[in-house]
């Protein structure tokens, strides 16, 4: 989760996620489910390095990260 992570902040959890199962560790990253993410839209907008990406599931379920 986002909180794992040593340059984020506590702030950047949301709540949904306080208290659930920790993540499964792959690699030198973290698993996150795609559905956790997408919580039910298409598209989520992601903030990174002062860019916005979109990542957007589509019709033929998959999923596209663009800037």
């Amino acid at each position: 989760m986002l909180a794992n992570r040593p340059h984020e902040t506590s702030s950047d959890v949301h709540p949904a996620d306080a208290g659930s199962a920790p993540p499964t560790a792959l690699h030198d990253g973290v698993e996150v489910d795609s559905a956790r993410l997408l919580q039910g839209q298409r598209e989520v907008r992601i903030r990174h390095g002062g860019e916005c990406y979109r990542l957007r599931h589509t019709r033929n379920d998959k999923l596209i990260l663009t800037k």
